[in-house]
């Protein structure tokens, strides 16, 4: 006979401020309340709630500041904008590139019906509509035309999305998961990636400026909102002659 898994009392606080911050109770960037208030709200002991918002930190869900309060991660923090691209230029050691971004085309922007392999990933029916961006970012802002560095294939589930065209993306000047939050609601917090490399194909050759034989990263993430919902599914091809996959674990 099965018996109910026990959670403790932390984890089903950690669960209920989930489905408030999922709600958009609370926004990214805005503060939550003080765990004296959350602790009165839920009827636990401080202590508890301490334990529930480390965890929640530590998912990258908010954001603990020393003397000031808990805020609700964003996309839009320096210090986060780009946790998901690990791509750096050598011989630098830092993670977050100040300089991407600074360079970027979108080429595409349209709504489709969703491939089969993407629906799968995005938890969509075969008859959903997605839409499809397409984007060459440069991570090189010494010149002024600095050549391509990532290609990048990227799929959203259009009930999601609603409103996004080509003019949103060329317009928006903030990264693109800050832009997700801001416009849409929706907040990417955690991303599975797969990478191996590959040779790029004759398109991929021409808008990457690069020979057949050129070597690529294939980099392919699919990314999540709170709940674990799959809200992004994102093909990236990334050169790696003058940059490196740099990634910290522990």
């Amino acid at each position: 006979m099965l018996t109910p898994a026990y959670s403790p009392l932390y984890s089903q606080i950690k669960n209920l401020i989930l489905q408030s911050l999922q709600s958009a109770e609370w926004k990214p960037g805005e503060m939550i309340p003080s765990e004296v208030v959350l602790a009165k709200r839920y009827q636990v002991s401080q202590g508890t709630v301490r334990k529930a918002l480390d965890a929640l930190a530590k998912d990258n869900h908010l954001t603990r500041r020393q003397g000031i309060g808990t805020f609700v991660a964003t996309h839009a923090e320096q210090q986060v904008q780009y946790r998901f691209l690990k791509l750096v230029a050598d011989p630098a050691e830092s993670s977050a590139p100040s300089n991407i971004g600074t360079q970027r085309q979108i080429l595409a922007c349209k709504k489709q019906r969703a491939p089969s392999g993407i629906a799968k990933v995005l938890n969509l029916k075969s008859s959903d509509q997605v839409f499809y961006i397409q984007r060459v970012l440069s991570l090189e802002s010494s010149s002024n035309e600095s050549p391509p560095t990532i290609l990048e294939d990227i799929w959203l589930p259009a009930f999601a999305f609603k409103g996004l065209s080509l003019q949103t993306l060329q317009h928006s000047n903030a990264p693109m998961y800050a832009m997700f939050e801001t416009v849409f609601g929706v907040h990417m917090v955690r991303a599975v990636e797969h990478i191996r490399a590959v040779l790029p194909n004759p398109a991929q050759s021409d808008l990457l400026k690069v020979g057949a034989n050129t070597p690529l990263l294939s980099v392919e993430r699919t990314s999540f909102s709170y709940q674990d919902f799959p809200m992004e599914f994102r093909q990236g091809f990334y050169l790696t002659q003058n940059h490196h996959y740099r990634n910290e674990l522990g």
